[in-house]
């Protein structure tokens, strides 16, 4: 396992995260916990869940976990969440500091601890002035109850927006953002990425196999059955079947996948997550997974290493397609410039 700063903190977590929205939903508490033993045992140090995972059931489970072994959970980092609907009233969702400081002592009782470490908002909220959300989080810091903030599904603006007016009151800053970020998902790389590089926010990417499409369980045009995500609902939100299946991008990706993934010994899934782990601004890879068997096959990208023209073929197969301007080749060149640096 290998382990960076938490963005921009002092705090080290491990390259490859925990995710938890399985918990609860696709994994039942013992599974939950042999997934959490497991993945300590590997080295790995920071588990993300939310609020709404389950309607609280996820941070349930952590929770228990964390009471039944007091010291390795001492080690842990925890990141949860907290944005989305968990009440039937009007003031049961958003970010306002009414909705917010509910949430995040709910969220403290059923971890059953006294402080988070990192407390995520899970959306852009239209309706809440920003300054009041981030005075919110600010006084949480200086109060004890988080250590600290990020974001999740943020825009590029609404992250330079959200550093700035932290930055402008003497707010404590934000240290991440979690964007869905993948081999097949790539366009955060136009505004996103650039805004997290700029302000040493660092990224923990979401749905890093899209899904389970960079495991290579898929096969082209041949409709996808069995016990996997896409089998069950294969019109499942944005990693629905048809539209990918459709796109011949998506093929070429996985083709160059596969070829790369035999040449080095490992499996897709495995070249998928360790090109993720080697981009810049990541901070950590959020792995979700049923059950132990998945979490100790995705956890083999750790000893998966490239060389230049491995990555140069993967960059290249999966560049995100966007028009000349403003981020094609036109666009970027207009924004930048050589130095001539001879006499």
């Amino acid at each position: 396992m290998h382990y960076r700063t938490l963005g921009n903190s002092g705090a080290v977590v491990s390259t490859f995260a925990l995710g938890t929205m399985t918990f609860g939903a696709e994994a039942d508490e013992a599974t939950s916990h042999a997934i959490i033993d497991d993945y300590l045992e590997s080295g790995g140090n920071l588990i993300d869940t939310a609020d709404v995972y389950s309607r609280g059931v996820s941070e349930k489970i952590i929770g228990s976990w964390l009471v039944a072994h007091p010291t390795d959970s001492e080690q842990v980092v925890i990141a949860t969440k907290a944005r989305f609907t968990m009440g039937d009233g009007r003031n049961d969702l958003g970010t306002s500091r009414r909705h917010l400081g509910r949430a995040l002592d709910a969220s403290l009782r059923r971890l059953g601890v006294e402080q988070i470490d990192l407390y995520q908002m899970h959306a852009w909220d239209a309706v809440t002035p920003l300054q009041e959300t981030l005075r919110f989080l600010d006084d949480a810091v200086r109060s004890g109850k988080i250590a600290y903030y990020g974001f999740s599904n943020f825009l590029g603006w609404q992250l330079t927006k959200a550093v700035h007016v932290a930055r402008a009151n003497g707010f404590t800053p934000p240290v991440t953002l979690q964007p869905q970020y993948s081999l097949l998902v790539r366009e955060i790389e136009s505004e996103i990425v650039p805004a997290c590089q700029d302000a040493n926010i660092g990224l923990l990417p979401w749905s890093p196999l899209a899904g389970g499409w960079l495991t290579g369980k898929y096969q082209r045009d041949a409709d996808p059955t069995g016990a996997t995500r896409l089998g069950e609902d294969p019109k499942r939100g944005m990693e629905a079947w048809a539209p990918r299946n459709k796109q011949e991008r998506t093929w070429r990706i996985l083709d160059t996948v596969k070829e790369i993934a035999k040449a080095k010994g490992v499996n897709p899934g495995q070249v998928s997550l360790a090109w993720l782990e080697a981009q810049p601004a990541v901070t950590s890879v959020i792995l979700g997974v049923r059950n132990t068997d998945q979490l100790v096959d995705n956890l083999g990208a750790t000893s998966v290493e490239f060389t230049a023209d491995e990555l140069k073929r993967l960059d290249e197969v999966s560049a995100p397609v966007v028009s000349d301007y403003p981020y094609g080749a036109a666009g970027a060149d207009q924004r930048h410039r050589a130095i001539d640096v001879s006499d």
